[in-house]
Formats: C-alpha cells, structure tokens, sequence
C-alpha cells in the first residue's frame, strides 16, 4: 500500500485530500506546515508528497530545496491556490512532480498521484540498480576489437552523442550499452531498456509513448511510456530493426524535437533523453527492402560499435571463462573449479554461434556435470561438438 504525505496549513483542504485519497486505497499522514512535513519525510518512508506552496515556518519552494539538498529523491505534487499558479511552475522547474489547483478537481487529483507513484517506483528501481552497479559485468578481453571497445566507450560515453551498437544476438551489445551510460553524466538517472523485437507491433508505440485512458479497448488506465521513463536518462532501443515503420517515425519526431505524444493525446511533452540503439541486422538492406528509415539510421548512426562474435575473438575465451567459473561458483556456493588447458582448447575451437550468451550456458553446464575439476572429456561429453 502506498504512503502519501499531505502538508497544508488549511485543515479543511486537509481533510478533503485525506478523504479522498484513503477512499482510494492509500494510507495517507498530515503535516500542518512545511517543518513538520519534512521531519516526517527524514523519518518515515513516503511514496508520495502533496504540499501545499504558502505555509509558516517552511513554504513548499524551501521543502524542495530542503529535500533536495539533503539528496532525498520522492515526487512532489504542488498545491497551488489561484494566486500562486506562476510558484507553482517554477516549483515544478525547479524538481516538483507537477501541482494541482485549490480546490482541486478529482480526477486530475488521482491521475497526478498515480503518475507520481509510478515515478517514485521508477526512482526506487534505479537506485537498486546503481546500489548494484559493480555487478555490472566488465567488458572482458585482450583481443584488439575489445580493447578499441573500451576506449571507444570512454572517449564516447561522456558526450550526448547518439550511438548504434551492431553485432550478432548475444555477442554483448547490451553490455556495452550499460557502460555507455553508466560511464555518461546520466549515469544517476534512468537507464530503461525496450526490447523492440519482444513486444507486438501493435503495442510497441504504446510501449514508448505510453497511452492514455481509454484510448483503445485495453487501455483501461493512462500508461507512462519509456521515454518518460528515461527522462534526463538513457533509452537503450535493443532490435531497433524489428520496430516497425510507424513507431520509427514517432522515434524520428522525438529525436527531432524531443517531443512525444502518448497514444489517443495530444498534450506534448519535453523529453530529455539519451538514445542508445542496437540491432543484429543490417539496416542498411532493410532500408532497401522498405524496413526501415534512412532518416532514423542518419539520426541513430552519429557513433557505430560493433562488438564481435565470440568466434572472431576467440583468444578472449580464457579470460570469459574464468570470469564465469567465478560468478557461478559464487552463487551456488561452491569451491571455485578449475578448468584444464586442453577444455580451454576445446572450447576455442568450438563454433559459438550464440556467442557469450551460449559461453555462459555452456560454463554452467560443465560447472554442474563435472567433477572437481572440467577436463578435456567433459568438454567432449557435455557441449555439443563441431556440426
């Protein structure tokens, strides 16, 4: 159940938001004025805030400084009487979620709450993430495409620049675009990841630009999309070329004018964000065959890296190898195994058509069927040999 503070030095208008939004389901606490209000945050865990602007002791432009200052990241819904609409938006300018009007109108009360609630989850996921942001796996290898990468990533990461990732399905386009961003003055915003090739055409626009309510027969309540998702952030676009036209070019206007439209609106609204894009095909013929917008290639392509195949990096698999020997041992809790040179050899000498993605399977496999020790022969025995 989520919990939303209420801060007004007016106990009726108190009153009714607490009405309202616990005959919604939310368990909802008060504050007589901006002080009070932001003792209670320091103490206690809220999803949400509804603050009112002009309060004693701390008015509601000082709590956001107040929050902010203090590093605490929570959505804000200003609420504003008719002389303060102008406080409002710059509150908003200055980090609010968004603000509503005294004496506020129901439905736009509980759709702004529900967004900010959304928001705030999103918030919480990507602190998880950076908590967990040396798990990242490094990019691993000697062989000189993987260095070039690295460099590549240092040099570009720190810019705006636009960046297409190339390379087969599982060769690591994912992980270079997570170090792209982790390595990015965004790095403490969101980085949201669309599969392109995973979600129906018919729902992909809606995956991006959300939708609102009712605007088509599933849409039971308004949608926040990825891209107000990645807001301030980056958007990795992982199978761009399975997107079809339509939604390309939606993608095309926002990169443009860094505008979108949620499905069935009409509102604008400013997006700030990073495109990361990748793809397993070549765009170029799909452009030929009428799949796919040059525009949008000109416009993703301002810096290419293609990551390899693992059968043309084949002197890395020794180094990836024993980084996943490592990790799996360490989540099934056993004693690190070792592997002989001649499995070593063997498995450089295989065809990875699935590239690290297989690797890592097959590392698991010998890691479970083996002895204390992976030989030559469970090389043999338990990965699918040479066709």
């Amino acid at each position: 159940m989520a919990t939303i503070l209420v801060i007004d030095d007016e106990k009726s208008i108190r009153k009714a938001l607490l009405e309202i939004l616990v005959s919604e389901g939310y368990q909802v606490d008060e504050a007589i004025d901006g002080r009070e209000g932001y003792n209670l945050i320091k103490a206690k865990k809220y999803n949400c805030v509804l603050s009112d602007i002009k309060m004693p002791k701390m008015d509601g432009i000082e709590l956001l400084e107040a929050l902010k200052s203090e590093g605490i990241e929570i959505p804000v819904i200003m609420i504003s009487g008719h002389g303060n609409t102008d406080t409002a938006v710059e509150a908003v300018k200055k980090g609010a979620f968004d603000y509503i009007s005294k004496p506020p109108d129901l439905n736009r009360l509980l759709i702004t709450v529900r967004n900010a609630l959304d928001k705030g989850e999103l918030i919480n996921e990507t602190k998880k993430l950076l908590a967990n942001v040396h798990g990242v796996q490094e990019i691993l290898g000697i062989s000189p495409s993987i260095i070039s990468i690295r460099e590549t990533i240092d040099r570009v990461a720190p810019t705006e620049a636009r960046v297409l990732v190339t390379g087969e399905n599982g060769s690591g386009k994912e992980l270079v675009a997570r170090w792209m961003h982790e390595k990015s003055s965004r790095k403490n915003k969101p980085l949201i990841e669309v599969n392109c090739a995973a979600i129906p055409t018919e729902l992909i626009e809606s995956e991006l630009f959300g939708h609102e309510k009712g605007s088509f027969t599933s849409a039971l309540k308004q949608r926040i999309g990825k891209f107000e998702q990645a807001d301030g952030g980056t958007l990795f676009l992982d199978e761009i070329g399975d997107m079809s036209l339509s939604a390309q070019a939606k993608v095309l206007r926002a990169l443009q004018e860094g505008k979108i439209t949620r499905v069935g609106g009409e509102k604008e609204i400013d997006v700030n964000v990073r495109i990361i894009a990748a793809t397993n095909k070549d765009l170029q013929k799909e452009i030929e065959h009428n799949n796919f917008r040059m525009d949008l290639l000109h416009r993703l392509n301002v810096i290419t890296i293609h990551v390899p195949s693992l059968n043309d990096r084949r002197e890395d698999i020794y180094l990836l190898c024993d980084y996943f020997i490592e990790m799996i041992c360490n989540e099934y809790k056993i004693i690190k195994k070792e592997i002989e040179k001649d499995a070593i050899t063997k498995l450089e000498s295989h065809n990875w058509t699935g590239n690290i993605r297989e690797l890592r399977n097959v590392v698991e496999r010998l890691i479970i069927l083996s002895e204390s020790k992976i030989t030559a022969s469970d090389v043999d025995k338990f990965v699918i040999p040479i066709n």
